[in-house]
């Protein structure tokens, strides 16, 4: 064997890892996908804990604030069903991550209702007045990340392996 020859073990480090046989998964949209999720994240902090950035310029959560929290929640539930979706490759999903899907989507429009309850004219503190984030809109924002999460879950492909 020469030097040029590569080595058994040197063949599958050199091999890309998107190509290797044994991955049921797509790495690349995996990778997209939780990249987007951290971005969401960053944004969903920027809009909650604005002090974190040093950029905290009123005592209350304001319009602005709950508009950035709430962006930054739809780019980690993007995210998310990218990097969950990307698990199912080459197999149909199964009718419980549809169902986790409709979940997500679900808890993201309850969360921005929540939220914007002023600004909708639901909420204690309706327009023309300035909107403010009071414990009502939390919960209610809080309880649309919980069912997100629960969506979340049920993307997983729990069980259903294929077989080598």
């Amino acid at each position: 064997m020469t030097s040029a020859e590569p080595t058994p073990s040197s063949k599958s480090a050199a091999q890309p890892v998107e190509s290797r046989p044994n991955q049921t998964f797509s790495l690349r949209r995996v990778r997209i996908g939780l990249s987007l999720t951290l971005l969401g994240f960053v944004v969903f902090l920027m809009g909650a804990r604005p002090s974190l950035f040093g950029l905290d310029r009123s005592p209350v959560i304001g319009f602005v604030q709950i508009a950035v929290f709430l962006v930054g929640l739809a780019l980690i539930c993007i995210g998310g069903y990218i990097s969950l979706m990307s698990l199912w490759k080459k197999r149909q999903p199964s009718i419980l991550a549809d169902i986790g899907l409709r979940m997500v989507a679900t808890g993201y429009v309850i969360a921005v209702f929540a939220g914007m309850a002023d600004v909708f004219g639901a909420g204690s503190h309706p327009l023309p007045g300035v909107p403010y984030f009071g414990p009502w809109q939390a919960r209610g924002v809080e309880i649309g990340q919980i069912l997100i999460a629960i969506g979340f879950l049920m993307l997983i492909p729990f069980g259903d392996r294929q077989k080598k």
